[in-house]
């Protein structure tokens, strides 16, 4: 085999059950949203935020409905990558948004590892030093990569057998929360200084950031059996179940903890309202769940973006480099995603982290309708009126959220800002440098020429 045919990048068609992909979105979406978010959509909103869980789920419902779409009708392992390049061609807007798509997914990476040294420190009294966080987050990526290495068979088994414990955990804990509060109520709190519209949008906002792992069922695409059928059925069914499991913990943390005391356990607040509740073993019990639904999000995290990157490479829209590394190009982004994913465990805290990835995520997500809906709609078999609302719903809820944010931590939004820009400019010529390169090489055009 030579060293050229060594690097492409293979995808086993039908190596990924309807079971198995589920639980590869639920992995994502429970590990991230049950965890962490809980105490900052509390912060931002009052005692409201189980309602904000519920409002993200209607919005993230209307936002599915494109994916399912495109995905029906392309299935692909490049997932988002192949649905924005089918609307937007060889252009800065498929590259631009993808890249989003790859940071909000790399960020997402980091915000569990996060949580789960969070969680972890919770059985050694936490983490007054602040260096144990991390170190414990940077150590689970790792193991994760390594397991990434071993291909599909391994990881789906890995997940799965991850995601039967940790949702049967939380549906204990759910439960057992609801049965011994003395009262299941939510309670009106003051508004922040930013309103109480504001607040709620914004707690949203953070919200979708729990729901967004469906996503990394489209980035399985062609892996999955049956993919025409199945890779909606599953993006379906895995909301279906964070829905249940996210407001019945929701109203359990909210029903055993006073506003003030999630706030203050933000990063570990489920830990936190199973002590005074059921003692110690309960805080174990809750952290052990905490520890595999981290884990499992982060392993399937990393198998889904790495297959959006190495797609978007043979695509020939981000620029790549081996570095002297064997092997395909899949293996290469698997390297770049976890070096980064390091980088940002090591030096964000939660709150930043979570912040950066709702805005890219929901960026990204409008361009996803807007191309449906300008480009794609008789493609797919749309209705127009879907991604239409799905768009403005992004629109209101990233408002609420930016206007939260530039009064409490505006830091953060130049970041994003800046971010962005960055992504553009060096898109921009990346682009231009290709596009020289293929008429010279008089390469076809895409089938798309919007």
């Amino acid at each position: 085999m030579s060293k050229e045919q060594d690097r492409v990048t293979r995808y086993k068609k039908g190596s990924l059950t309807l079971a198995g992909t589920v639980m590869l979105g639920t992995g994502v979406m429970i590990g991230a949203g049950i965890f962490a978010l809980t105490g900052q959509m509390a912060q931002m909103t009052g005692a409201l935020f189980p309602l904000a869980f519920l409002a993200a789920a209607v919005i993230v419902s209307f936002s599915a409905y494109s994916y399912i779409k495109i995905s029906n009708t392309w299935p692909s392992a490049g997932g988002i990558g192949m649905y924005l390049h089918k609307a937007y061609g060889n252009r800065l807007p498929t590259a631009f948004n993808a890249l989003l798509m790859y940071f909000s997914m790399v960020i997402a990476q980091s915000f569990l590892a996060r949580t789960f040294g969070s969680y972890t420190m919770q059985l050694f009294g936490g983490d007054e030093s602040g260096r144990m966080v991390p170190i414990l987050g940077v150590s689970l990526i790792l193991v994760a990569f390594l397991v990434n290495l071993q291909g599909n068979r391994m990881i789906q088994g890995v997940a799965s057998f991850i995601g039967v414990l940790k949702i049967g955990g939380i549906l204990i804990f759910g439960l057992v929360g609801l049965w011994i509060a003395d009262s299941i109520s939510v309670d009106f709190s003051s508004p922040g200084d930013a309103g109480a519209a504001g607040n709620f949008l914004g707690a949203t906002a953070l919200g979708i950031l729990a729901f967004k792992g469906f996503t990394t069922i489209t980035n399985s695409g062609s892996e999955v059996k049956d993919p025409k059928r199945n890779v909606g059925r599953a993006i379906v069914i895995s909301i279906a179940a964070c829905v249940v499991i996210y407001t019945l913990v929701g109203f359990a943390v909210a029903s055993n903890l006073s506003l003030a005391e999630i706030i203050e356990t933000r990063d570990y607040s489920l830990a936190a309202a199973a002590r005074p509740a059921l003692g110690e073993y309960a805080v174990w019990f809750t952290v052990a769940i905490a520890m595999m639904a981290t884990a499992g999000g982060i392993l399937a995290s990393i198998f889904a973006v790495s297959r959006m990157l190495a797609m978007l490479t043979e695509m020939k829209l981000v620029p790549h480099r081996h570095f002297g590394m064997p092997g395909s190009i899949q293996k290469h982004t698997l390297v770049y995603t976890v070096a980064l994913g390091l980088i940002l465990t090591a030096f964000f805290d939660l709150s930043r982290i979570a912040a950066l990835g709702i805005v890219f995520y929901l960026i990204m997500d409008i361009a996803i309708h807007w191309g449906v809906l300008r480009y794609l709609r008789e493609d797919v078999q749309a209705k127009a009126w879907v991604p239409a609302i799905a768009i403005l719903l992004d629109l209101l809820v990233l408002g609420g959220f930016v206007w939260v944010k530039l009064n409490t931590d505006p830091f953060v939004i130049g970041v994003a800002v800046v971010t962005m820009i960055a992504i553009a400019v060096v898109e921009q010529i990346f682009l231009k440098k290709s596009e020289n390169s293929r008429q010279s090489g008089h390469e076809k055009p895409h089938e798309h020429n919007h």
